[in-house]
């Protein structure tokens, strides 16, 4: 059985437009699909069960720490199909750039799931996939909130409220083109969560208003997708990110890239994800002017851009 079988399986990366720190607090946050950067993984016939990838090349059972959700994954996956014993060679393939806030590791086992369901010729639903990604997620990231395991699985941007469904709704801006840029520096969302506690603590009335302004800017942006409004949701992109710099979750190089990308005609820019390092993201009104700002980016300092159009149409 399957001895020429592949088994394919493939995730996107994820971008949070806004909403980034607030939604620990229970305000909302918005997060979609990006398309431009994917991780893929292969599924083939083995006589010893192996995965490669970037990371790390050999039997499964011998994968480093930072590694152990893929092979969780690939463990309750194998049970789910009632297939324990079986032995495969794991391939993954990624072009996310790792610990910079796009999903990557939702991203790895969305497709290590998809690729084990389709090596088997069973069909996988969001119903089966999700648990399956968000068991592994818990291993990587402790208390997901399951919006990465959603985003890089679905189509659909997402509005989500802490403890609440998640609501998907379509991203369709008329003209909208997204540049996300890589700081080449890790993030740091564990310290930066950790550090807007401490100033919550200290200073609620201050920092709760931060934290509420920039749930009412996460709703305005909705509000400004539904109504197919690039320069509303650019203004109140950038209006997030005084918000977020007062949380003190931004840095020298993320500032310094939000300003090249305003300097450069770009409608709104903020970092996204839980900042200090990781990407920022920035907002045009034309494929022209987004190929601008993202070569102005590469010549100061991002380590790799991207472009991705937000109209279905485009």
């Amino acid at each position: 059985m399957n001895k020429e079988k592949i088994g394919k399986g493939q995730a996107s990366g994820k971008i949070i437009l806004m909403g980034e720190h607030s939604v620990v607090y229970g305000e909302p946050a918005i997060a979609f699909p990006f398309q431009e950067t994917f991780i893929s993984t292969t599924v083939e016939p083995s006589i010893t069960m192996t995965l490669y990838c970037h990371y790390f090349s050999g039997n499964l059972a011998d994968v480093p720490v930072q590694l152990k959700s893929i092979k969780e994954v690939v463990n309750q996956t194998l049970i789910a199909l009632h297939q324990e014993n079986t032995t495969l060679k794991i391939t993954i393939t990624s072009t996310i750039p790792a610990e910079r806030g796009m999903g990557s590791s939702a991203a790895a086992a969305v497709s290590i799931v998809r690729a084990l369901f389709d090596y088997f010729d069973v069909s996988c639903t969001q119903d089966v996939l999700l648990p399956l990604v968000n068991r592994a997620e818990k291993i990587a990231h402790g208390n997901p909130s399951g919006i990465d395991a959603a985003a890089t699985s679905g189509n659909d941007s997402l509005f989500f409220i802490k403890g609440h469904p998640l609501e998907s709704f379509p991203m369709n801006v008329s003209n909208a083109f997204l540049i996300v840029a890589d700081t080449g520096i890790k993030g740091q969302t564990r310290a930066a969560v950790s550090d807007v506690a401490m100033l919550f603590e200290q200073d609620k009335s201050n920092i709760s208003q931060h934290i509420t302004a920039l749930g009412q800017l996460t709703k305005l942006a909705k509000q400004a997708i539904l109504a197919d409004d690039v320069h509303t949701l650019g203004h109140v992109m950038n209006q997030a990110q005084g918000e977020l710099k007062a949380l003190s979750v931004s840095n020298e190089q993320l500032d310094h890239l939000v300003k090249t990308a305003r300097e450069n005609g770009a409608i709104g820019a903020k970092l996204t994800g839980g900042g200090r390092g990781g990407c920022m993201i920035s907002l045009a009104d034309s494929k022209e002017q987004a190929e601008k700002i993202a070569a102005s980016l590469k010549n100061n300092g991002a380590v790799a851009t991207w472009i991705q159009s937000l109209g279905v149409n485009n």
